[in-house]
């Protein structure tokens, strides 16, 4: 594992050491063996390594969910282990008599995150072998979810919120107080909600998937993807976006309704996947309600739900939508609201014994399940689990792609860093990178690139893909 190292004594042991943590909890706690049963159901794992990075360690085996394998996959383990990234973004496709495809089960909103992930480890290998029969599987799934789940009406897709799997992410209705569940579908209507993360995601679907269609010499298809998702663009910013209130809507229903809740994961999506332009996601930036222990699912409180019993979908910090919305506010430069999350995020994990458990509460930041409705007809007190994965790669990528703003390409790795001024100069060693080694150090704090030299040499902040050995990169920022 690479190793992060602050300058700064106090910020090393608040930042550094956390990173640490992290990165060995992966390698070995969340590295798994992968069952070829189980996780190779479409042939394409590679033995060895034959493992995978599961889910988190307080759920029952086996743990193949299409949202924590490509969201642990993007956010870290393609970076940092390639092999076991690909076998976890394989792990959750199947094969049918028409192709790969992945996995159709009872969530399906969730699929179409695979297709950003599975994008993000091409670029990080270059692996033509990945690509082709990555982008067969997307084009697949992307079909399937088109003809399946498509407004026409709308030109917004169908279907529950990124993170919200729970009714106790939903306001009454769809929640239905006549329903003895959790879980989002058996509420009635639910499968008929446009949300604001889904369709950002679709939309950064399209667009990754016309990137692997370029990159697959088919220049046509990849044309009529861009052209499909700037009409999802455009329908977004239609139906959700709020001028009045410079941010955009959670969801609409399908009686033309809007929820002008705020959701954290959709908002994020919004700028990392390029729905919002620059005006947009500035608006956002300055119009996010934050939590005194961070960013939540869905804020306000819906009715059912207060401080005292605060439903766990609802006004509670799961760590991988925090995490996202960092990194957001890192692409858009601001250092304030970066360096804000990570600190948060910082203190969450020390506040909980150097736990990366599942989500906390907003206001005492104690790990804690939150309320929702369950089997007895009324809201019951969840567990936070332990362990869990994707709060540990949420913490890597805000070092990965947040503080050093490693942006890969095809071809090479772009350096986009957001150093926080008083944080102080910070370095990251030994970090694989294809056939290279790289040790990057930052110094100075702001956005602005001032200076960059590989090897000692002036250069712009982009390295090759096509190097070899161990190199340097030192970069100074400004504002």
């Amino acid at each position: 594992m690479p190793a992060l190292t602050f300058a700064d004594p106090a910020t090393q042991r608040r930042l550094g050491t956390l990173y640490a943590t992290a990165a060995t909890a992966l390698a070995d706690t969340h590295t798994i063996h992968a069952d070829p049963a189980v996780y190779d159901k479409a042939g394409l794992l590679a033995y060895p390594p034959g493992t995978v990075v599961r889910a988190g360690g307080g759920y029952p085996a086996p743990q193949r969910w299409t949202r924590d394998a490509a969201v642990n996959a993007w956010s870290a383990a393609s970076l940092l282990a390639p092999a076991v990234g690909r076998n976890t973004v394989w792990s959750v496709v199947d094969r049918t008599a028409h192709g790969p495809v992945v996995q159709q089960d009872d969530q399906w909103w969730d699929q179409i995150v695979w297709i950003l992930a599975a994008r993000h480890h091409f670029r990080i290998t270059g692996d033509r072998g990945f690509l082709a029969e990555a982008a067969r599987t997307a084009a697949g799934t992307l079909a399937a979810r088109r003809a399946g789940d498509f407004d026409t009406e709308r030109g917004l897709f169908r279907g529950p919120s990124f993170m919200n799997d729970g009714i106790s992410g939903y306001p009454s209705p769809p929640a239905s107080p006549d329903v003895r569940s959790s879980f989002v579908l058996d509420h009635p209507g639910t499968e008929r909600l446009m949300c604001l993360s889904t369709n950002c995601l679709y939309y950064g679907a399209y667009s990754a998937l016309a990137e692997m269609a370029d990159s697959c010499g088919r220049p046509e298809w990849a044309q009529a993807l861009r052209a499909d998702a700037a009409r999802l663009r455009q329908a977004v910013h239609r139906w959700l976006w709020r001028e009045e209130a410079g941010t955009y809507a959670y969801l609409l229903h399908d009686d033309g309704t809007v929820d002008t809740s705020q959701e954290g994961a959709g908002l994020a999506f919004a700028l990392l996947c390029g729905v919002a332009d620059r005006r947009r996601a500035r608006l956002v930036l300055d119009a996010t309600h934050w939590q005194p222990h961070g960013i939540v699912n869905v804020w306000p409180h819906f009715p059912r739900f207060d401080d005292s019993r605060p439903g766990r979908h609802n006004v509670m910090v799961w760590p991988v939508v925090h995490g996202l919305y960092g990194n957001a506010a890192a692409l858009a430069g601001r250092t304030d609201l970066f360096a804000r999350s990570v600190e948060q995020l910082a203190g969450l994990v020390a506040g909980s014994d150097d736990g990366f458990y599942e989500l906390y509460d907003s206001n005492s930041g104690a790990a804690d399940g939150g309320w929702q409705e369950g089997g007895s007809g009324r809201a019951e007190h969840f567990d936070s689990e332990p362990d869990q994965t994707w709060s540990v790669t949420a913490y890597l990528r805000l070092m990965h792609d947040g503080l050093f703003g490693l942006a890969f390409t095809e071809d090479a790795v772009r350096l986009r860093p957001c150093l926080p001024p008083h944080w102080g100069p910070v370095s990251l060693r030994g970090l694989r990178y294809r056939d290279m080694t790289l040790d990057i150090s930052l110094s100075g704090g702001g956005t602005r690139v001032r200076a960059c030299a590989i090897d000692g040499r002036p250069a712009a902040p982009v390295v090759r893909a096509d190097g070899s050995g161990h190199h340097t990169v030192d970069l100074v920022l400004g504002v």
